[in-house]
């Protein structure tokens, strides 16, 4: 299984926004933190709106936030809001029927197991899972530290 750019940055960008509560994240600091285009990531955001994993904040002072608490976002719910789709082979499309051998073949039913297993372990963690060293992150990602941290 391999997962797209667009789920990669999605899941680093909620990384970045679990750094950051304190405030909302600005997407010119996490399009260079990532070393990404703001306009690729504008476009993984209105996924991630969409999906219901991020609030967008207008204004002077407004950004991006998580839309739930870090705890309650599972990888396995932003990759299936990311990813366009999961055909890990062209018989995995229920309207492919062009395959001679589909109705006696095993292998479409390993790879529906095979990604069912793939997704139990992703839906087994959250962002705050893999987001739970904040100090660090904070550091490589140049993100200022709270300010009652600060002093």
């Amino acid at each position: 299984m391999r997962l797209t750019q667009q789920t990669n940055y999605a899941v680093r960008t909620l990384m970045y926004c679990a750094a950051n509560p304190e405030r909302p994240s600005k997407v010119a600091d996490i399009a260079a933190s990532f070393a990404m285009s703001e306009t690729h990531l504008f476009k993984i955001m209105k996924v991630l709106v969409d999906g219901g994993l991020i609030k967008t904040i207008r204004g002077r002072n407004g950004g991006i936030v998580l839309a739930r608490p870090a705890n309650k976002i599972t990888i396995g719910e932003v990759v299936r809001v990311a990813e366009e789709s999961f055909y890990l082979a062209e018989c995995f499309n229920s309207g492919r029927k062009d395959c001679p051998i589909l109705t006696t073949c095993g292998f479409n039913g390993v790879l529906h197991e095979a990604l069912e297993a793939f997704m139990d372990v992703l839906d087994s963690k959250t962002i705050e899972d893999i987001a739970e060293n904040r100090k660090d992150l904070r550091k490589l990602l140049h993100i200022e530290a709270p300010l009652a941290a600060a002093s």
